[in-house]
């Protein structure tokens, strides 16, 4: 597990929000375009990054540093994932992925007279984060040799 030190890729990127019950997952383009998004069950990450990192020719794995970062990068090492986990800070990233949640899925009905900061999303937006996990990680300038 290394801690971020971005280059830039050489191809698609896959991003892991980590956490006890759930994971998020986005697959991005060099271009920060999303190819695949999902929330998993954690016991099932393993085998659905491999899955991806096959299918999408994956370049760099990203896992978020914060809520159960450890047990992820353990069940991605069982996994037997040819790629190495990179830290990205996490910092607020659940609030900016709330509210790129309500821009993407705005609400309807009565709903959309209600401010969305007292709405709660209605379904999980763990994939929100991992997107961007993978646009921070993205933006960060390649570290100097």
């Amino acid at each position: 597990m290394r801690s971020a030190a971005p280059r830039p890729p050489q191809g698609p990127v896959l991003a892991i929000d980590p956490g006890r019950h759930k994971c998020g997952l986005a697959v991005v383009d060099q271009q920060g375009r999303p190819l695949h998004q999902a929330v998993v069950p954690t016991r099932e990450v393993g085998a659905v990054a491999a899955s991806l990192v096959a299918e999408h020719a994956v370049a760099h794995l990203l896992v978020g540093d914060r809520t159960a970062a450890r047990e992820v990068c353990r069940l991605l090492a069982a996994a037997g994932l040819p790629l190495a986990p990179t830290l990205v800070d996490e910092h607020h990233s659940s609030e900016q992925a709330r509210r790129r949640f309500f821009q993407e899925n705005p609400p309807r009905g009565w709903r959309r007279l209600l401010p969305t900061s007292l709405q709660t999303p209605s379904r999980p937006c763990d994939d929100y984060v991992a997107l961007l996990l993978a646009e921070r990680f993205l933006a960060e300038p390649p570290a100097a040799d």
